[in-house]
């Protein structure tokens, strides 16, 4: 019972928001029928969570590591429920791109191109024959590539629906209203290899969970003689799994970085940064 009065008085301001609409389209009055926060031109993608600015105030470190990522797969093998995207993946396919990104706004790494390492060695193939034909080019040939220090594996390993679900609603003299909610989660493991020997030096799994809800509003009365007043309306809520993946990185990196600072791995520019805030909520 306490639950359901906590998560009534959380949604109130919006269910009033609902009755409001529902009463003024009942009534004929013009509602727009534009939703709100859809429509918009594209911006720069800065995540706006508790891991990414964790990722991002991490302390200096001592030097940059030199880190390659081959693959990061989605190994879950799942896809969409929906029957019109049975051949549509569950989970996104670009998860060494998120980690990649990660790994670059740490401020920790310096990642090294080995995704598209195919087409990188075709590029410099054609950049050595352009310089070859041209007897007159006095631009210096090309430097070998980086090797990496560390290497970063690990994939999606689960995705896991309907972990929680549940819902309240109320119905009094033809108004009511009701709200649904659903907590799905994605699991990934990273883990941190160093390339002299092939030994593991840390690994970490992290999980995410995925909020959907909906919220309803609806009114059913006679107003008069004759006169029924019905209207309805409803906002849902769908968290994005790709965001989802993002955070559950982002925090495995932190992770793996606290880790390895206490393990002896790589070292702070200031040893006194051990006591950070950021290195202490990990830690």
């Amino acid at each position: 019972m306490t639950f359901i009065l906590t998560l009534f008085r959380q949604r109130l301001h919006l269910f009033a928001w609902l009755v409001l609409a529902t009463f003024l389209s009942g009534c004929g009055v013009a509602v727009s029928q534009r939703p709100i926060g859809v429509m918009g031109q594209a911006h720069l993608q800065k995540p706006n969570t508790p891991t990414y600015r964790d990722l991002t105030n991490l302390p200096e470190p001592a030097g940059k590591i030199l880190a390659a990522v081959y693959n990061f797969r989605d190994m879950t093998g799942q896809y969409k429920s929906s029957p019109s995207s049975n051949i549509s993946t569950q989970m996104t396919q670009g998860a060494a791109s998120v980690l990649i990104h990660a790994l670059k706004e740490s401020r920790w790494f310096d990642v090294v191109e080995r995704e598209g390492l195919q087409d990188l060695l075709t590029e410099r193939k054609v950049n050595r024959a352009t310089k070859k034909n041209d007897q007159k080019s006095s631009t210096p040939p090309l430097p070998t590539l980086l090797p990496a220090n560390v290497l970063f594996e690990g994939g999606i390993i689960a995705y896991d629906t309907n972990v929680q679900t549940g819902g309240a609603g109320a119905k009094y003299l033809g108004l009511g209203g009701s709200e649904k909610y659903q907590v799905d989660q994605v699991t990934v493991i990273l883990r941190v290899v160093d390339v002299r020997n092939g030994r593991i030096l840390e690994t970490v799994e992290t999980s995410k969970t995925i909020l959907s809800e909906r919220l309803d509003g609806n009114i059913f009365k006679f107003i008069a003689f004759k006169k029924l007043l019905e209207a309805e309306a409803g906002y849902s809520y769908n968290e994005p799994s790709q965001m989802a993946v993002q955070e559950a990185i982002q925090a495995a990196l932190v992770h793996l970085i606290a880790r390895g600072i206490l393990n002896g791995l790589w070292a702070l520019d200031n040893p006194d940064d051990i006591n950070s805030p950021v290195l202490d909520d990990y830690l």
